[in-house]
């Protein structure tokens, strides 16, 4: 039994290519804090796991969140050069008010109200990425992804940015488009 379990499970390497940090500059552009890592089990196959925390307040809009969203990855050739797939999930939380633009609707999402509301509330859902990476060194590179897919979400409505009357408690809202934009700076270890 225990070889057979030893054999269905694939062996993870720490060798010197297969581990990797990065930083989305997509994120960092908004000034969140981001940090993610690359993780090879096989020659076409690799854990990508990134996070991101907002705490601040900017200019009197709120954007506060965190979440981690792990994904799955098979590359073309191999492992972290060139085009690859992936099937992530992801989940966190938010604390948005005081941003959007009046009569902006995207896939059914009626950014407006985030002008006059806050939101605050929690989420989870999954999708699929398409990316392509490449090297500019043995340890340094770029990679370049993009991702789709849907997102469940509850949360509480508020009139305004501080003030604490519910407009709306527990709402449900399901989210489908973009779930991944991402132009990563890699360093391979």
């Amino acid at each position: 039994m225990t070889l057979l379990v030893a054999a269905a499970t694939p062996a993870v390497t720490a060798d010197a290519a297969d581990v990797a940090i990065k930083t989305n500059l997509l994120y960092d552009a908004t000034a969140s804090v981001n940090l993610g890592f690359e993780v090879g089990f096989a020659r076409q196959w690799s854990l990508d796991v990134n996070g991101d925390v907002n705490f601040w307040n900017i200019d009197g809009k709120r954007w506060r969140h965190w979440f981690v969203q792990p994904e799955f990855r098979y590359w073309f050739c191999h492992r972290s050069i060139g085009h690859f797939f992936g099937i992530h999930v992801h989940g966190g939380q938010y604390n948005f008010g005081n941003w959007g633009v009046d009569g902006f609707k995207f896939l059914g999402t009626d950014f407006g109200n985030l002008k006059d509301r806050r939101y605050q509330g929690w989420f989870a859902g999954a999708g699929i990425a398409y990316g392509y990476s490449w090297a500019f060194s043995e340890h340094w590179g770029l990679e370049a992804e993009i991702g789709i897919g849907w997102a469940y979400s509850r949360y509480d409505a508020y009139p305004c940015r501080e003030c604490g009357t519910k407009i709306e408690d527990n709402a449900v809202h399901n989210y489908v488009g973009p779930t991944k934009a991402a132009i990563n700076l890699v360093y391979n270890f």
